[in-house]
């Protein structure tokens, strides 16, 4: 099944690509993937305190991807599958590709003015990827585009 994976955060070109990416997935009979990276913390010399502000931004994470889950299911008819990984955002998504053939496609939300980490960096590297990268501007309107989907 195609699966089109997709980055999550509580950003609004997060949620353009996500609504994106869902649209693809119901094109093609796909499945949508969501994935929420939380920054690891360094705070090395307190180790229960690192340990619980991890959890709590895992679990804040783990929270916003089930309710946007939630939104979709509802918007499209598609459950998604959701991971919430702790580390660095560029190998994090990286392993996640190299690990998962089923991925069609990284869909990526760009910010206005500077795209963003994750934009630049996996255009910079697309040549290298398993998988198409979409770029979705976080102010795309599908529903008033001519552009089939």
């Amino acid at each position: 099944m195609r699966t089109f994976l997709v980055v999550m955060d509580e950003s609004q070109e997060a949620r353009a690509a996500l609504r994106y990416a869902a649209r693809r997935a119901v094109a093609v009979k796909g499945a949508v993937h969501i994935l929420a990276v939380v920054a690891q913390q360094n705070v090395s010399a307190f180790g229960a305190v690192q340990d619980t502000i991890e959890q709590e931004a895992h679990d804040r994470a783990e929270m916003l991807a089930n309710g946007i889950g939630g939104n979709l299911l509802a918007e499209s008819g598609i459950m998604p599958t959701i991971s919430v990984k702790v580390g660095n955002n560029q190998s994090i998504v990286s392993d996640f590709l190299k690990n998962h053939n089923e991925v069609a496609a990284l869909v990526l939300g760009a910010a206005s003015g500077n795209p963003g980490p994750l934009v630049t960096h996996f255009s910079a590297h697309a040549g290298e990827l398993p998988c198409p990268v979409y770029i979705i501007p976080n102010d795309y309107d599908e529903t008033s585009s001519d552009h089939e989907v």
